[in-house]
């Protein structure tokens, strides 16, 4: 399973049972639009201090865009989403596979990601294929990037966070960490007196890149499209771009 942060994991997972549906009508007759975000995961999202994580800042935005506020609703777990009553989560995985059991629905995708390598600055390593039986990768626990470097017979370190083995990496205890870029640009975001060479992703690797989108709980047309055309502005006059960067990601075009 592609695993990114716990509110994508989330989207990845399953929802225990149906959520409430609402309409855009009802949305815009509340006046607030509900985004799940996790409340302690910069650079997606945090709940007090700034800045507040580029989720929240596109959440506002897409609400303005409809004409409503928005509403942050914390969840820790995929589990707490029902109970949340949220509208939407952002950076979800576009694919329908991945999805599972959520039945979300998803927009336009709005960007690409996926797994890359990050690696010191002097590191001779230039792509997935540079790697071999000397070269020590870090990777999440149980991910699907654990699993496919692995079968090339790579030394693994496994980690449970992100974070945790781009910090190995930078203090030269692994060769390489297979992370997403993300999570690689704002490490070198907070991390300038040090940071990290990211070499580009491998689209080769199927199950390493995908397209990421807008989750909708039982969305009806209507608030469907409302979001893709949302999207759509905020995508084309480069207002996205621009709230990514500024937590030192650069966004691929989507495919």
């Amino acid at each position: 399973m592609k695993m990114i942060v716990p509110v994508i994991v989330a989207a990845a997972i399953g929802l225990p049972g149906p959520a409430q549906a609402r309409t855009l009508d009802a949305i815009r007759a509340s006046g607030v639009i509900g985004l799940c975000a996790h409340p302690n995961s910069l650079p997606f999202a945090r709940k007090t201090g700034e800045p507040p994580g580029f989720q929240v800042e596109l959440g506002q935005l897409l609400a303005r865009e409809l004409g409503v506020a928005l509403r942050l609703d914390w969840i820790i777990t995929q589990y707490q989403m029902r109970s949340a009553g949220c509208d939407i989560l952002l950076d979800v995985i576009a694919d329908r596979e991945a999805q599972g059991e959520t039945r979300l629905r998803i927009s336009k995708p709005y960007y690409r990601t996926g797994v890359a390598l990050a690696v010191p600055s002097s590191s001779p390593l230039t792509s997935f294929k540079s790697l071999n039986e000397k070269t020590k990768v870090g990777v999440q626990v149980g991910s699907i990037a654990a699993m496919i470097i692995g079968q090339r017979h790579v030394p693994l370190s496994t980690f449970g966070f992100e974070s945790d083995s781009l910090e190995a990496v930078s203090n030269r205890e692994i060769d390489a960490a297979a992370v997403t870029p993300t999570a690689a640009g704002y490490f070198n975001l907070t991390h300038p007196d040090n940071p990290l060479r990211i070499l580009d992703r491998d689209e080769s690797i199927a199950d390493l890149n995908w397209n990421v989108a807008v989750g909708m709980i039982r969305p009806d047309d209507a608030l469907r499209e409302a979001i893709d055309r949302a999207l759509e502005r905020l995508r084309s006059d480069g207002t996205i771009d621009r709230i990514y960067g500024r937590y030192g990601i650069v966004l691929q075009a989507p495919k």
